[in-house]
Formats: C-alpha cells, sequence, structure tokens
C-alpha cells in the first residue's frame, strides 16, 4: 500500500448542519477512521473550502470551520481551497510528494463535488486511493436523491476505476 495518509475534504459547519445524507453515521465513521489512524500515526490532513461566493463558507465565519467533532489537532495539516480540487491552488500536491505518499484513504463531503474532482485529480497524480464510503456524503438534489448520487459515484465510477471503495471498518483492519 505505500506510505499512506487520510484526506477529510470539507467536513465544515456550514454543510454538517443543512444535514448530509445519513449524516450521523457518516460522522462517527469518520471519528472512528481519524481516530485510528492516529492511533497507526497515519497523517490525517484537512481540506477546507473557503466559499467566498457563500456566505456560509466565507473565510472565518462559523460555517466555515471544520466540524468540532473531527477537527484537527494543532498538529494537524490543513490546506485551504478556493475550487472543488483539493489539489487546485493549495500546495497539497507538494506537500504529499515531500512526503512520499502514495495512497490517501478520502473521506469528506460533497460526493459529487467536491470529493468526485479530489479523486480524480488524485488518480491522475499517481495516487493509490482507498475511499471511505460511509465516511463520504452528499445532499439530495432537485432530481435525484444523496442516495442515488452516492450509489451512482461509489459503484458505477469510483470503485475499481479509481480506487477500491470500503467501508471504514474494512480500511481500519487494514490499516
Amino acid at each position: 500500500m505505500g506510505k499512506t495518509a487520510l484526506l477529510v475534504i470539507d467536513v465544515q459547519n456550514a454543510l454538517v448542519k443543512e444535514h448530509p445524507y445519513q449524516e450521523d453515521s457518516m460522522i462517527h465513521s469518520l471519528e472512528q477512521l481519524i481516530s485510528s489512524c492516529r492511533d497507526k500515526e497515519i497523517e490525517v490532513i484537512y481540506v477546507q473550502h473557503n466559499g467566498e461566493e457563500e456566505e456560509n463558507l466565507a473565510p472565518g465565519t462559523e460555517g466555515w470551520q471544520i466540524y468540532d467533532k473531527i477537527k484537527p489537532t494543532g498538529t494537524e495539516r490543513v490546506f485551504n481551497k478556493d475550487y472543488n480540487s483539493a489539489f487546485k491552488g493549495t500546495g497539497l500536491q507538494d506537500y504529499l510528494d515531500t512526503k512520499e505518499y502514495a495512497t490517501l484513504i478520502i473521506a469528506g463531503m460533497q460526493t459529487e463535488y467536491c470529493i468526485d474532482t479530489s479523486i480524480k485529480v488524485a488518480f491522475e497524480n499517481g495516487f493509490d486511493l482507498i475511499i471511505a464510503e460511509d465516511a463520504i456524503s452528499t445532499f439530495d438534489q432537485p432530481s435525484i436523491s444523496a442516495k442515488e448520487i452516492r450509489e451512482f459515484y461509489f459503484y458505477r465510477i469510483w470503485n475499481n476505476r479509481f480506487g477500491k471503495v470500503l467501508e471504514s471498518k474494512e480500511i481500519i483492519k487494514n490499516l
């Protein structure tokens, strides 16, 4: 598997406050995954969206803050982003290269936006990907449910094409 890091994307107060699909189980899975990675000395890296166009995600606001139950420790890295990609203009790629990471565990929000884009960019940049099925969420959209969005991306797009889709308990067992 190579050197591994956990990438937690956009789990911020404003998004959690909107009650994403399976919110409680997603947060619980994230807590377990983060705790296990910390215990195994696997670096946990956070990505935080700067939503200048969205008042509730404007930098410095309460909504912009990383959700308290999974917030970083004082030593964990946080990369701020302005785009759907965790990599564009953030310095994340250089940091991961410097640390010689080969594998990324991906968790966070939103399935069809920042998670999808970040998975595809990470794949293009040569990372092996583990996609934490129960630690990623999204919202219902006008013409499609969150459940349908997740099933489409997890099993029609990502699994065995861009990475391995696994539940957190399986990921933890293999750390």
